[in-house]
């Protein structure tokens, strides 16, 4: 005899970027706040944002922030597999948090019913322990090219005999088409798995949308069940570098006193959301560097993490992005560099392992007494400790294969466990670190800053001027989500 599945609803889109990332979130805010116990979960996740939890395990931000929205520890249960693109036809594949190694396409097409099987029993485990599931899919269930290998749309629907949400782009244009086609290239039982529809990013007038409402019911015997506005300025980490890539993170340029730190924008950047908390800041400008003539008049550059440290750090060269920052750094400007940057500073990287290359040793920018090899192992933990220049409390978590040895260099930071968490010159003026989130503390962060003005002539403000908390963020979005998404039905498909 069956066992009765966890009540379970899922967004899935027309297309990738649709919104269906931020719906998962507001509907666990919504379920939670009306009293149920509920959790996330996405089967496959492709993503260069990554996070480890409490006991060592990777997986993508887009769940973690879904898990905060529910006020959950975030579990590699709630993304089994994470896929981490190295090349444009391969990925690291990480499984239940842990890599299991580089696939090809091919590779992967292979693994996913061994994948699959992994996955079905971390829906089990987890749904046993809730109420409710949110469930989200990936890019969009219609792909023929994708359909027969897919274990993340219709097929973990139908394992999960989650109700689903088919979630359009009406920004993009032509949404209503998108639903049709969408529905005329499912199969027959695909179809019967979808609930409605929710016309997600609408700009202007509801009403002037009745007629197409009306004839989406008529056409396809679905609802439209709700009609979300675009919300713009929300407060929560994107769930990939989609947006970033786009430009969408570049923020204005500050009217009055501000200091600009410039972000280089590297191909295969990863864990971008480490530097979201500054645009939360009144007197700092980010400005996306991906050319010599964007560093000009930056009074700091951050070299971000990578997943590909040794393609990025041959494009440095070759855009003369490396020459540019090598001066900058010799002549006294303060260069931060995370994770694959921080490896970047140093005088040498070494892959004999082929974790990212052929097995090549590069040379790094020079600026600092590091030479790094790529390990087979990687380092997954959370880690806190103190920043020793101001005395403040920082805390994070390392994700890399790189272990880095120091030569004549000063410790940055020191973790909790008294081992070293990075590294500068006697001038703190160029330093590096693993620690991803390390900006996410409000103090530090604001110390920074001050720096940075007193640098450029302005007085510090010596108090944190913006706190970093996304609690705010998932209750605004759930009470806009809440008034424009037919809540009724959404209980009513969930059996409640």
């Amino acid at each position: 005899m069956s066992t009765r599945k966890t009540p379970a609803i899922m967004f899935q889109g027309t297309c990738s970027n649709a919104g269906k990332s931020v719906l998962t979130a507001a509907l666990c805010r919504i379920l939670l706040q009306d009293g149920l116990r509920v959790a996330p979960f996405k089967a496959q996740n492709m993503s260069l944002n990554s996070f480890v939890t409490r006991d060592g395990g990777e997986m993508g931000r887009a769940q973690v922030v879904q898990a905060q929205a529910a006020l959950l520890d975030p579990d590699v249960r709630m993304n089994p597999v994470l896929l981490k693109p190295s090349s444009d036809t391969g990925s690291q594949v990480i499984l239940l948090g842990k890599p299991v190694g580089n696939m090809t396409v091919n590779d992967y097409l292979a693994y996913k019913p061994q994948a699959f099987l992994a996955v079905q029993a971390a829906y089990d485990s987890l749904a046993s322990e809730y109420e409710v599931m949110v469930l989200e899919g990936a890019g969009s269930p219609a792909e023929v090219n994708l359909k027969a290998h897919d274990i993340v749309n219709m097929p973990m629907a139908r394992y999960a005999e989650a109700k689903v949400l088919l979630v359009g782009d009406i920004d993009r244009g032509g949404v209503f088409a998108s639903f049709v086609g969408t529905m005329e290239i499912l199969d027959d039982w695909e179809r019967e798995l979808i609930a409605g529809y929710v016309v997600n990013r609408f700009r202007g007038q509801k009403s002037l949308l009745t007629e197409a409402l009306d004839y989406m019911e008529k056409r396809t015997n679905k609802p439209v069940l709700g009609v979300v506005d675009y919300l713009a300025n929300l407060g929560l980490p994107e769930e990939d570098s989609v947006n970033f890539k786009a430009g969408l993170f570049s923020p204005h340029r500050p009217a009055g006193e501000h200091v600009t730190l410039a972000l280089i924008d590297l191909p295969h950047i990863s864990n971008f959301t480490d530097f979201e908390p500054f645009l939360t800041e009144p007197d700092l400008f980010v400005k996306i560097a991906k050319t010599p003539a964007d560093i000009e008049g930056a009074d700091a550059i951050i070299l971000p993490g990578s997943k590909n440290v040794i393609g990025d750090l041959k494009w440095l060269f070759n855009s003369g992005l490396a020459a540019t920052l090598k001066k900058y750094g010799e002549e006294g400007g303060e260069i931060i560099g995370i994770c694959g940057g921080f490896q970047m500073l140093g005088h040498s990287i070494d892959d004999p392992y082929h974790i990212e290359s052929t097995g090549e040793t590069l040379s790094g920018l020079g600026l600092l007494d590091l030479a790094t090899v790529l390990e087979k192992d990687k380092t997954l933990i959370r880690q806190s400790g103190t920043h020793l220049a101001s005395g403040l409390g920082v805390h994070g978590y390392e994700i890399h294969h790189g272990q880095s040895r120091s030569g004549e260099t000063c410790n940055t930071l020191t973790f909790s466990n008294g081992e070293s968490g990075g590294v500068g010159n006697q001038a703190q003026t160029i330093w590096g670190t693993y620690l991803h989130g390390i900006f996410d503390a409000d103090p530090f962060r604001r110390w920074c800053i001050d720096r940075l003005r007193k640098r450029r002539g302005l007085a510090p403000l010596n108090r944190v001027q913006a706190a970093y908390d996304l609690e705010p963020a998932f209750d605004r979005l759930a009470e806009a989500v809440r008034s424009q998404i037919d809540m009724n039905a959404i209980y009513r498909l969930l059996g409640k």
